[in-house]
């Protein structure tokens, strides 16, 4: 596994991911807004993504990487915000999540003082079927405000470090 900036061609493996996680933040793989975001990330160099190795397209059974996690990420000093992980089903608890956020952290720019991510509310389903809330403390996060609700309507919080 490797993770990369992200490239034009990762988003068909980044959509794949968001089907796995619509449950807990509402319909994206349908969503014509969802696709535009997510290849103007790519195309703005703001996307990681964690790879299985292979050096190719990030096509599924393309003969090319697999897109196996996905990060997108707003850098405007001095905030650097985490705004979409997503790891496949099949491959959580191999480090990827933490390798993503790692290689975010590396790349923020001169002048980020803290980072941000919002994530799931302690009373969201999701808090605990996806560890979420666990993970970003084990990284050095703490919960802060909470924030508005999510596209499902499931409530939402702000994590944050210091850097």
């Amino acid at each position: 596994m490797r993770v990369r900036a992200g490239r034009p061609a990762d988003a068909a493996g980044l959509v794949r991911l968001a089907g796995q996680v619509e449950h807990w933040f509402g319909p994206m793989v349908d969503d014509p807004g969802f696709h535009a975001a997510v290849e103007q990330q790519l195309a703005d160099g703001s996307a990681l993504v964690a790879v299985d190795g292979g050096g190719g397209d990030g096509a599924v059974g393309g003969g090319g990487a697999v897109v196996l996690g996905g990060l997108l990420v707003g850098r405007e000093p001095p905030v650097c915000h985490l705004h979409w992980l997503v790891v496949d089903a099949a491959a959580r608890g191999l480090g990827l999540g933490r390798a993503l956020v790692a290689e975010a952290l590396s790349r923020c720019p001169a002048g980020v003082r803290t980072v941000e991510v919002v994530t799931f509310g302690a009373d969201h389903p999701g808090a605990v079927a996806s560890g979420a809330r666990a993970f970003y403390e084990r990284l050095g996060f703490t919960p802060a405000e909470t924030t508005a609700p999510g596209p499902e309507g499931g409530s939402r919080q702000v994590y944050r470090r210091a850097l």
